[in-house]
């Protein structure tokens, strides 16, 4: 009973497909109304590709049909028994022929091959209206094969039609070669298109999906980096104030005027990440590194030697100053963070190193920042990594916590140019700088 079970599932499949068509239609209705107001018409999703399409041009054969009513048939059970054939293969061909798995199976090119068959006997029997089912043998053959192998299997066809055609009828059965050739071709090529319409729409609706699936978690990532980094710069900040209000109340001031900054920057950061245009620069996030590291009680050593970093490669460094320091304020415990960046001609490595008891100094050496660290350190690995650079996080040999990011430097952007603040605040990094009172 193996054909009631392929019949029960073929009939699953068309309720499949009609219902997902309902709903395409639905969405599609209200796109339309929404596209009222702006204008701008959506795209008629149309109804789902099935053999039901191709089921019209059995009526081809009606001449032939009528003759076997009208009796004008000779051995007319022979040929009831060849045209119920012939209809049955070619339903079971035309409906298999819209989902590739079923066209390329073995069993629908057995079963195309029957049909020719069949085709060839019922023309050479009866002639006359029975030569056009050759035209419908074609238009099965051009459904169910495709390129590279229809311009021969289109020419095989058409050949053999004539060949039948001019046996039986004489030479005006070269109209009957022709058309099966065109069925054949034509069908082919309309059924093509509409096959690769639709993957492009299934791939034009994946990747809009893949962009905005990308575009959260870029925005997820830039708002943990920024609001991580700075509500620990104004939580540190704060509880400098609150030390100092009652011994100094000018230097409680001016952490409170920081948070401020810091606040208003904040803001400025948010609005850019929202519209994704931000691009870190790296002197402005070591002078940050040095005021939140300072109000922490943290003394910073900031060094930076090599020559200046493509647009690019400054944001991603940024990017890891900023993560790795808020780490250092929040959890090390450090009294001394050193901030090391070395670049040559092709590439740039930034290190930062605490002293810090937060994590075991026995520990192995660093190692890729998957396997220590949490949301931020993975978020850096994945920028870095889609940059070709490397991040590695881990305990350090001499104890402490040692954050080290290695980026290729892009020779095909242009540097940024130097200034001459920048080339102070470089020159003034080589020293230590004095941690604030508390």
């Amino acid at each position: 009973m193996s054909w009631i079970r392929g019949v029960t599932c073929q009939a699953n499949q068309w309720r499949t497909a009609r219902a997902q068509w309902r709903a395409d239609m639905e969405r599609f209705k209200d796109r339309k109304r929404e596209a009222d107001k702006s204008g701008k018409v959506p795209e008629n999703p149309g109804p789902p590709p099935t053999g039901f399409s191709l089921l019209p041009w059995l009526l081809l054969g009606m001449g032939s049909f009528s003759n076997l009513l009208q009796g004008k048939t000779a051995d007319p059970w022979i040929g009831a028994l060849g045209l119920l054939t012939f209809n049955s293969l070619y339903i079971y061909v035309v409906f298999r022929a819209f989902v590739r798995e079923a066209r390329e199976a073995t069993s629908t090119r057995v079963a195309l091959v029957l049909m020719g068959l069949v085709t060839c006997g019922l023309a050479l029997g009866y002639g006359g209206n029975w030569l056009l089912f050759f035209p419908l043998f074609g238009l099965a053959t051009g459904a169910v094969v495709r390129t590279p192998y229809l311009r021969w299997a289109g020419t095989g066809v058409a050949v053999l039609s004539g060949i039948v055609s001019v046996t039986r009828d004489g030479w005006g059965g070269l109209s009957i070669a022709y058309g099966t050739w065109i069925s054949t071709m034509v069908t082919a090529v309309i059924l093509s298109l509409s096959e690769a319409v639709r993957e492009l729409r299934v791939a034009r609706e994946e990747l809009a999906r893949r962009a905005v699936e990308r575009e959260r978690l870029r925005f997820s990532r830039d708002l943990h980096d920024l609001l991580g980094h700075t509500m620990s710069v104004i939580v540190v900040k704060a509880e400098a104030a609150r030390r100092l209000a009652g011994r100094d109340l000018t230097a409680a001031l001016d952490q409170i005027t920081d948070i401020e900054s810091v606040g208003r920057q904040a803001l400025t950061e948010i609005r850019e990440a929202v519209t994704g245009y931000r691009e870190g620069s790296l002197a402005t996030e070591l002078d940050r590194a040095r005021s939140a590291l300072s109000a922490a009680g943290i003394e910073p050593v900031v060094r930076q030697s090599g020559p200046p970093f493509t647009p690019q490669t400054e944001a991603l460094l940024s990017w890891v100053v900023r993560e790795a320091v808020t780490n250092a304020v929040r959890h090390s415990g450090a009294t001394r963070c050193e901030i090391t960046v070395a670049a040559t001609a092709d590439h740039v490595r930034l290190t930062v190193a605490d002293d810090g008891p937060g994590t075991s100094a026995t520990g192995p050496g660093p190692g890729p920042a998957e396997a220590i660290g949490g949301t931020g350190l993975k978020g850096l690995t994945e920028r870095l990594g889609a940059a070709g650079g490397s991040l590695r996080a881990g305990p350090s040999p001499r104890g402490g916590f040692t954050v080290t990011a290695e980026l290729p430097v892009d020779q095909g952007e242009s540097p940024l140019p130097t200034t001459s603040g920048a080339s102070a605040a470089s020159a003034a990094s080589t020293a230590p700088t004095a941690p604030r009172p508390t």
